[in-house]
């Protein structure tokens, strides 16, 4: 069994219930209100800032340049790609500029990030790719799991459609078996740290599911 299907494994629960979350089901069967959408768009151009910088991290933090390349322009076509369905996310939403400027994270969101940033400074490529990899993996599966689906509006078919094309399940497939050559050199109390690191960012995914359809709030705003 390859590591990548050991973590995999390790997470079959959170995966489960990622995929077949309320949030996701909603976009795939169209019910999902165009508000609770809104919400969990704000919420992921945040995220996606912040993800593109860790890839960086994950850039220098490379032996190999080839690596260092790859991640770099992955880094840029990913961030590239999301933000402009994003961009077209926001016009039909109408976020504007300002929304986005003053917009604050809700608390998942923010720890989210604050886990990658972490993976970051561990000094590891393995972890902070293993921190990174549920984000790729979870939104290409639910790309092939939903990509018959269609609803209504097409800005939820747009979302699955992209998730489910060639190049995003390329990306994917890529980091995974960049993940299992770094496995493959790693000790056993390397490996341990990278499971946890994997681990820990899928329930954050599914934990961003339930943030955006539940619009989770600071407490000190509740």
């Amino acid at each position: 069994m390859r590591f990548s299907e050991q973590l995999r494994e390790k997470t079959k629960s959170s995966w489960d219930k990622s995929l077949n979350h309320p949030f996701v089901r909603g976009i795939a069967e169209g019910g999902l209100p165009l508000e609770t959408f809104k919400n969990y768009i704000m919420q992921d151009i945040y995220y996606l800032k912040h993800y593109g910088k860790v890839h960086a991290f994950a850039a220098a933090h490379a032996d190999d340049f080839s690596v260092s390349a790859s991640l770099a322009e992955k880094a840029k076509n990913t961030a590239e790609a999301e933000l402009t369905v994003h961009k077209e996310h926001a016009e039909i939403l109408n976020i504007t500029d300002e929304d986005i400027e003053n917009f604050k994270p809700a608390p998942t969101a923010y720890a989210y990030t604050s886990h990658l940033y972490r993976a970051s400074l561990s000094g590891s490529l393995a972890q902070i790719i293993a921190a990174i990899l549920p984000c790729y993996w979870l939104y290409a599966d639910i790309g092939m799991k939903y990509k018959d689906a269609d609803p209504d509006e097409e800005i939820y078919r747009n979302w699955i459609g992209m998730y489910a094309s060639d190049w995003f399940q390329e990306s994917t497939q890529e980091m995974i078996d960049l993940m299992d050559n770094l496995a493959d050199k790693a000790g056993e109390d390397e490996k341990n740290r990278i499971t946890e690191q994997f681990v820990i960012a899928k329930d954050y995914e599914l934990s961003f599911w339930e943030m955006s359809y539940t619009f989770e709030k600071w407490l000190s705003e509740a």
